[in-house]
């Protein structure tokens, strides 16, 4: 326990720590102090989350059944929370939470492989199929908003807004059913989730103004098209319809002008 109080106070106070920095702080300060201290005294910390390292905190949250902040009256800590400040802890390579975002066990080795190549030299896309674990993928979109830059942060996670998969919240009430897009469109949108004040994300429209970022294509453009290529095709079908019946109408009307004049 005296070692677990140390390295807990190595992270926490700024006169000891001497680790990797994200925009300039101690990573664990992006929690607010309030949170850190209810983390830190949490049976599940304490428990599950001393000395665990990237893989096996990968293995841990591969466990999780909900995502959530606090809850409670005494606002206790989720472990989703908890082992997101465990990562603050650990602050992983980029490639090792891009893992995360996509870990499955039946990933062919050659493919998975293919894959990582393909985002270290910037060809690709850094999503590949879901993964079984969604909650691992949560955890990792959620340390993703709160540590990678703007940019990265909109090209890794909006991919992922085509993620439809139900996830389970704990609130402070109790449980609520939300899905992985409406997640991943809280943290690019709003600025507190999960119990957590995010930093300010500038606008889309700003860096693809800055040029920093492609425009983006809506994931509904494609159906849009579709729709209205079959809303043209139906319009042209009533247009051909009414104009054979106004033909009809017009030769009905024109024949018996031409009996009257052979007679």
């Amino acid at each position: 326990m005296a070692t677990h109080k140390a390295d807990e106070k190595a992270l926490l106070d700024d006169r000891g720590y001497s680790g990797p920095l994200v925009r300039g702080q101690n990573p664990a300060h992006l929690f607010e102090k309030a949170v850190r201290d209810r983390i830190v005294e949490s049976y599940y910390w304490k428990e599950q989350c001393f000395g665990l390292n990237a893989a096996t905190l990968c293995d841990r949250a591969a466990e999780l059944t909900f995502i959530g902040g606090t809850y409670g009256v005494m606002g206790k800590p989720t472990p989703f929370l908890c082992l997101a400040f465990k990562l603050l802890h650990l602050v992983p390579e980029k490639e090792v939470i891009l893992e995360y975002l996509n870990f499955r066990d039946d990933t062919d080795e050659e493919d998975a492989e293919d894959d990582s190549a393909k985002r270290l030299n910037g060809s690709g896309t850094s999503v590949r199929r879901p993964g079984e674990f969604k909650y691992l993928r949560a955890l990792a979109a959620f340390y993703i908003r709160l540590t990678w830059d703007a940019v990265d942060i909109y090209q890794t996670l909006e991919p992922l807004l085509a993620d439809y998969r139900k996830l389970k919240r704990r609130t402070k009430e109790g449980f609520v059913l939300t899905h992985m897009d409406d997640f991943i469109d809280d943290l690019l949108t709003k600025d507190r989730v999960c119990s957590t004040s995010l930093w300010k994300l500038p606008s889309r429209d700003a860096l693809e103004d800055l040029e920093k970022l492609e425009p983006r294509v809506s994931l509904l453009e494609g159906e849009l098209e579709e729709l209205e290529e079959a809303e043209e095709n139906r319009t042209g079908r009533r247009t051909d319809s009414a104009e054979s019946r106004d033909f009809g109408n017009g030769h009905t009307s024109v024949s018996p002008t031409r009996s009257e004049s052979s007679g």
